[in-house]
């Protein structure tokens, strides 16, 4: 329920705070107070679209914040849960709007958009007015709707649809792997038998890539690595050169070795390494030898490197990945060729399996027929008692056939519409087309009065409801708010005595001018002013004695009313 209201600079509302009550709400004033910008104001807070001329005039920017009380509206939880907000024991959302049309929303202070708004609050306000359909009678909620009008019987019908659903989904998915049809099978595997022999065919090796493209570097720079080994070899072999001064060091080393260890030491070393460079020395001609390619082997190594791109380009970036590839080609090209029986008996389980499908749909359809039928007389019954004794109401169920057994999901296969007509000899018509705003009315009203206790919905907003009833009717009325009250907070915008005298709270919405200005202010009457507000709604004067008895004899016989639904 909607437990307390902020507005700023909406229309002649420079700033209000409402604290609602559970129960029945009633907004009543004069003419032209501004009894409906409050309802406008909770509308903008849901999501509503914004326009500049609903800031108050002079202000930069308008704003409004709602708090609710949720608990038990498990709808909620799933989407702030889906939306990553926090669930508190206070849902609070905040809404600005400014004159340069930017917009900022907030839920639980997260920032949100107003698309996630629209979605969150249509499970927490139920609005209508005059000319507006609400939320229970959108075509997509309908069908839920009627669901939970049935009960239970319903619910595990509908699991069995879900169950029959998963089955169909499994079979089609392997029906999907083995390649549908036979003739697209047979090119699949084609295609598989190729890309395997190309792969088998190519042979590669771990590391062969790395190994072409060193050789490839090798044959590119032949001629340079060629004249370094040669001029090496020269350095170290040549007469005078490395090893002739190695030689010669390692003789004078000798000649005094018998003096000291330590010069028989340095002998020692120096005759190492002279057999290391003399070793070095052969290494460098014999490298020097063999560093000639000719073109054919710079061919064959581009020709290979180019297999191996085009490999990669094909199945992967790298051996691991083709080799991948590989492996799933042959597990599924082994899977294909042994695939036209198992396609066989998929397609035969395929079509059993929606047959059972059809049969559970056709099941759920019932059920709800029967749900329906109880439904709408009910409805129809209220709407005699709010003075439309030629009501019709009917649900419309479109059919299907076997055939539709694909279009099918979690819902079944029906699809309904809720058809209504308010005068003798019309047909029933989409209640989008009905015309007449007080009908239209007291027809959701006579619904809402049925689906109270069914709606996870804990506040419904009503502008103005009562337009063009009085009497009997307008008691009737009354009645029905407070039935629908007793599990749903209802805040209602009203100029009938007998509804504001059924409330469990009322405000007086009253307009003041100053020399310069014009404001709305919203105010709770207690017991005393709740009776000079229903003796002026009365028609009479407010002050007068006869006027008070009457409104103090309305407020006694709703109390009387209201707790005899206790």
């Amino acid at each position: 329920m909607l437990e307390r209201l902020t507005i700023q600079n909406i229309a002649l509302i420079e700033r209000a705070d409402v604290e609602f009550s559970a129960g029945l709400n009633v907004l009543s004033g004069e003419t032209g107070a501004g009894k409906s910008v409050i309802l406008d104001s909770i509308d903008f807070v849901l999501g509503a679209k914004a326009d500049k001329s609903m800031i108050r005039y002079g202000a930069e920017d308008c704003f409004v914040r709602a708090e609710f009380r949720t608990q038990g509206n498990s709808e909620i939880s799933l989407v702030l849960k889906d939306l990553e907000i926090d669930e508190d024991e206070l849902l609070v959302i905040t809404r600005r709007f400014s004159m340069d049309g930017k917009s900022s929303v907030k839920v639980n202070g997260c920032s949100i958009t107003i698309s996630m708004l629209r979605r969150l609050t249509s499970f927490l306000v139920d609005v209508h007015g005059q000319s507006e359909h609400f939320y229970l009678l959108k075509e997509s909620n309908q069908l839920r709707l009627l669901d939970k009008i049935a009960g239970d019987e319903v619910q595990v019908a509908k699991g069995e649809v879900a169950q029959l659903l998963a089955d169909r989904k499994k079979i089609l998915g392997e029906l999907s792997v083995l390649g549908g049809d036979e003739g697209e099978r047979n090119r699949r595997l084609d295609i598989l038998r190729f890309q395997i022999g190309e792969i088998e065919n190519a042979a590669l090796r771990d590391g062969e890539e790395e190994e072409l493209l060193a050789l490839r570097d090798k044959i590119a720079h032949s001629e340079k690595i060629l004249d370094g080994l040669r001029t090496a070899a020269q350095f170290l072999l040549a007469d005078g050169g490395g090893t002739d001064s190695l030689n010669g060091a390692l003789r004078s080393f000798s000649a005094i070795s018998r003096f000291g260890d330590e010069f028989s030491a340095l002998a020692e070393r120096t005759e190492t390494l002279a057999a290391e460079l003399e070793d070095i020395a052969e290494e460098a001609e014999r490298r020097a030898s063999e560093c000639e390619f000719d073109e054919r082997e710079a061919e064959r190594v581009e020709a290979r490197l180019d297999e191996i791109r085009a490999l990669k380009k094909k199945y992967g970036k790298d051996m691991p990945q083709i080799r991948a590839f590989y492996e799933k080609a042959k597990t599924e090209a082994e899977l294909l060729s042994d695939s036209g029986e198992k396609c066989e008996k998929l397609n035969a389980e395929l079509n059993k399996t929606e047959d059972r499908l059809y049969a559970a749909c056709v099941a759920l359809s019932d059920l709800r027929k029967r749900a329906a039928k109880s439904f709408t007389e009910r409805v129809t019954e209220q709407l005699k008692t709010l003075n439309i004794g030629a009501a019709k109401f009917e649900i419309e169920f479109m059919g299907f056939t076997r055939g539709d057994v694909a279009g099918a999901n979690s819902e079944g296969l029906d699809r309904i519409r809720f058809l209504f007509s308010a005068n003798a000899g019309e047909p029933v018509k989409e209640l989008g087309k009905i015309i007449s705003g007080g009908e239209m009315s007291r027809f959701m009203l006579a619904i809402k009065a049925q689906l109270s206790s069914l709606n996870e919905i804990g506040t419904y907003l009503f502008d103005e409801i009562d337009a063009g009833i009085s009497g009997k009717t307008a008691r009737v009325v009354a009645e029905k708010f407070c039935s629908i009250a007793k599990k749903t907070q209802i805040i209602a915008v009203s100029h009938l005595a007998q509804i504001a005298a059924a409330a469990d709270a009322q405000f007086l919405i009253e307009k003041t001018q100053t020399a310069d200005k014009t404001f709305t202010t919203i105010r709770p009457l207690d017991s005393e002013g709740r009776l000079r507000e229903i003796a002026r709604l009365l028609g009479g004067d407010s002050d007068s004695e006869f006027a008070g008895k009457h409104a103090a004899e309305l407020m006694k016989s709703a109390e009387i009313y209201k707790n005899s639904l206790k």
